[in-house]
């Protein structure tokens, strides 16, 4: 177990490590090649019992951060692996609680149950050492936790495969597994703090910039297949679904964490979109127009976003520019002329024929 501003590492000393990582879900390698994994293992946590990791267990090894944003108070979790979902078993969190990030061989109930003891009011670190002290399989997990305090605490299992190791900062946590090499983690965090301070970048670009450094560094020693990015208001709403800003998951992938960059950029996006239709129903239509404009420029292949753009600037009474998105978007894909006539009814556009038939009538010159 490692406090805070302690690194925890564990390197290979054969090919008998990389040798084990091409055979993980193979019991029997994985029980004959443990021994000399612990053997060249750093004295970093416990003494575990010898027993082995569940056939069910998920192979999420892996590398990942928790952080709590000095200047939002949001609370994250970003993470890439060579595994299917990965954003399934490993990310936590939970707005004014904390987040959690379990892998390795993961044992998922650190994440619910690391969730409600922070909830409970123990620590970070107080949460680790009672589900650790309870696990019996301890050895092979890796696990950090972050709370809304911006506490933070690790856990790197002795049978973790080299090279493996967390580094514990101000207010995050980054770790790693089956790594290239154990200067992975020491990237992440470099990196993370370097990015809090770029004004022109926020909390969700900062994790980001955690997972490329260690992808740069070596990565999983694998490759990478999927990875996941969540993050969560500083303090909760009591609506749980507005309390998750960012939930973010690539799947499967041959460069996840560009696609995960991809959807990050669609989804603020969308969150414009969002923002300016909550302006439409507030008939604050010059705000819409700001926020529509703004997701038009973030997704400019999206045709829908210009569409709602031209539909403000029409009710603003802006038709000479409304017209010219509309036959953009018309010509892009034609089915959005047939939502047209249907949108005087919503209160969208004027109930006015003649207003209608121009908008239908908008080509490109």
């Amino acid at each position: 177990m490692q406090t805070e501003s302690k690194i925890a590492t564990r390197t290979p000393s054969s090919l008998a490590a990389v040798a084990l990582c091409a055979a993980l879900a193979c019991t029997a390698l994985l029980a004959a090649a443990a021994p000399a994994v612990a053997a060249s293992a750093a004295a970093n946590s416990a003494a575990a019992p010898a027993s082995l990791p569940r056939p069910s267990d998920p192979l999420a090894h892996t590398y990942s951060i928790v952080a709590r944003d000095p200047k939002t108070g949001q609370l994250g979790v970003a993470v890439q692996s060579h595994w299917f979902q990965v954003g399934t078993a490993v990310p936590w969190a939970e707005a004014g609680v904390g987040a959690v990030a379990t892998q390795s061989f993961v044992e998922v109930s650190y994440g619910p149950k690391g969730l409600a003891l922070m909830r409970g009011g123990w620590s970070p670190q107080e949460a680790l050492d009672q589900l650790t002290a309870a696990d019996e399989q301890r050895a092979v997990r890796q696990v950090a936790m972050v709370d809304a305090a911006g506490r933070a605490a690790a856990w790197t299992g002795e049978r973790c495969i080299a090279a493996a190791g967390h580094q514990v900062g101000d207010g995050y946590s980054v770790q790693a597994n089956l790594m290239d090499k154990p200067s992975v983690w020491p990237a992440m965090a470099q990196a993370y703090e370097a990015a809090l301070g770029d004004p022109d970048l926020d909390f969700a670009d900062a994790l980001l910039a955690a997972l490329r450094a260690a992808q740069a560094e070596g990565g999983d020693v694998r490759g990478r297949q999927s990875a996941a990015l969540l993050i969560v208001r500083a303090r909760t709403t009591g609506d749980p679904w507005r309390d998750r800003l960012v939930d973010l998951r690539v799947d499967d992938a041959a460069e996840p964490l560009a696609e995960l960059a991809r959807l990050l950029a669609r989804h603020r996006a969308y969150e414009a979109m969002n923002a300016g239709d909550e302006a439409v129903a507030e008939e604050d239509f010059g705000r819409a127009l700001e926020l529509y404009s703004r997701a038009a420029e973030l997704a400019p292949d999206v045709v829908e976003l210009p569409f709602w753009q031209a539909v403000t600037l029409f009710v603003e009474g802006r038709e000479e520019e409304a017209l010219p998105i509309f036959a953009r978007v018309f010509a892009a894909e034609p089915r959005w002329r047939d939502l047209v006539p249907r949108l005087p009814a919503s209160g969208l556009l004027p109930d006015d024929a003649a207003a209608i038939e121009r908008i239908l009538a908008a080509k490109q010159p």
